[in-house]
């Protein structure tokens, strides 16, 4: 079997997980103690997060004619990508955190929902809320004068029926 029939997969695989992608985060794993990667790993997969080492090579291919393209400047030394299909902001903040403790870690580029962002970009995005975040606080910011309306009823009816016992 020829070489180029022995990497035709793995370029298929990744081109399938970048496909769909809400983004694609390219990191500088170089450094990370093995503890360390596992407990990365680990907290990517439970958030739904797609963390591979890929050939840079094989990625170059498979970014080929996506967004992921501009990601090819960025190919040089021992990268993993992390992809998720669903929460755009996932990937970067978690490996925003991470990094903090592991300063092993860089976060190199990225690609969030089609639009390219390099490091600063992304450390921009890691700061971003998750949905349910800013979900939470939206429906907070709504109920609050709601309840504020209630309270103030509540008090004036309250007002009445003393006026009313007097």
């Amino acid at each position: 079997m020829a070489k180029v029939e022995l990497k035709k997969p793995i370029v298929e695989e990744i081109a399938e997980n970048i496909d769909g992608a809400q983004s694609v985060v390219l990191v500088n794993y170089c450094g990370l103690t093995v503890e360390e990667d596992t407990r990365l790993r680990k907290e990517l997969r439970e958030n739904g997060i797609t963390y591979k080492v890929y050939k840079n090579t094989m990625m170059n291919f498979a970014f080929k004619g996506t967004p992921c393209e501009n990601l090819a400047p960025h190919l040089e030394g021992p990268n993993a990508i992390a992809i998720s299909k669903t929460d755009a902001t996932a990937p970067a903040r978690i490996l925003a955190k991470f990094a903090k403790d592991a300063k092993a870690l860089e976060i190199k580029a990225g690609i969030v929902e089609g639009t390219y962002y390099d490091a600063a970009g992304m450390d921009a995005i890691s700061k971003i809320p998750s949905r349910e975040e800013l979900l939470g606080k939206l429906l907070g910011s709504i109920q609050s004068p709601i309840a504020n309306l209630a309270r103030v009823l509540n008090q004036i009816a309250e007002s009445k029926n003393g006026a009313a016992e007097a």
